[in-house]
């Protein structure tokens, strides 16, 4: 399994500390925060932000997140189109094979299921398609928030299903599974090839309906069942990616190579009974 760091772990910093860090801290890959992207490439050539990396021995495993994609007014969603055409014109020149996008809030409760998958479907097909263009995927991530629209793997799964792009797949979060009530039993329905990318995070012992980004905790140290989430994964026979994503803003004060360390030990003290960790 190939452990990466997450840009959001480090959200104060910028991309050319986060790469670094990344490296010193022996990781191999980064999941690239896209507006630290932005940032960078105000005042850098897109080859500067590929040789930032290649000079590093760091691999760019994602560029996260197109957020909200669906349910959107006709403006806002040409937007959103602009953004993945941007993103994965980015991702190709890097190298970098994957780009998140993620669900909005439902727009009304009483809407119903299957209207929610029809419209990401449509987004789906159609943001695949620019994607696609470009060579990159996209990782559809669920959010375990009471707002948002598709909370649980299974509900994640069914719209990638339904969406039959070879280049759409899904991003499974521990911390997000827990928030959502997505079930254990959950995970031995998916298809370990569609899961392109797996955030390793815990939270705090709080009810679930506070669980924010925020409450974020270092793998192993809150109650997610960390243990019980990586035997199911590595059941169905998954060996993919997976990286540290941390909101916590505690931890934004840290040193980030400090940091960057802390959760590179974390992680493999949890992920080293179910998988051979690079």
């Amino acid at each position: 399994m190939l452990l990466a760091f997450h840009g959001a772990t480090t959200m104060p910093q910028d991309l050319a500390t986060d790469v670094a860090v990344t490296a010193g801290a022996g990781f191999r890959a980064l999941e690239v925060w896209a507006a630290k992207v932005d940032r960078y490439l105000a005042d850098h050539s897109l080859a500067d932000l590929n040789a930032l990396f290649v000079n590093a021995g760091v691999a760019p495993l994602t560029i996260n997140s197109i957020e909200f994609i669906a349910f959107r007014p006709a403006e806002e969603y040409a937007a959103i189109r602009a953004r993945c055409r941007e993103l994965s014109r980015i991702a190709q020149g890097i190298g970098c094979p994957t780009v998140v996008v993620v669900p909005s809030p439902l727009p009304d409760r009483n809407l119903p299921w299957s209207a929610v998958v029809a419209e990401y479907v449509r987004v789906l097909r159609d943001l695949a398609d620019i994607a696609g263009e470009h060579g990159v995927r996209l990782s559809f991530e669920f959010l375990g928030f009471g707002w948002c629209s598709v909370r649980t793997p299974r509900a994640a799964a069914e719209i990638v299903a339904a969406t039959d792009r070879a280049n759409v797949g899904l991003t499974f979060d521990a911390a997000h599974f827990y928030a959502g009530g997505g079930l254990l039993e959950e995970i031995g329905a998916l298809d370990p090839a569609r899961i392109f990318a797996f955030h390793l995070d815990d939270v705090e012992d709080t009810p679930k309906e506070a669980i924010t980004d925020a409450t974020r905790v270092l793998p192993g140290t809150g109650v997610v069942p960390l243990d019980e989430i990586c035997r199911r994964l590595q059941s169905i026979g998954y060996d993919g990616p997976c990286s540290i994503e941390l909101f916590r803003p505690e931890y934004w004060t840290w040193d980030p190579h400090q940091l960057a360390a802390r959760a590179r030990e974390a992680a493999i003290r949890v992920l080293m009974p179910y998988f051979s960790v690079r």
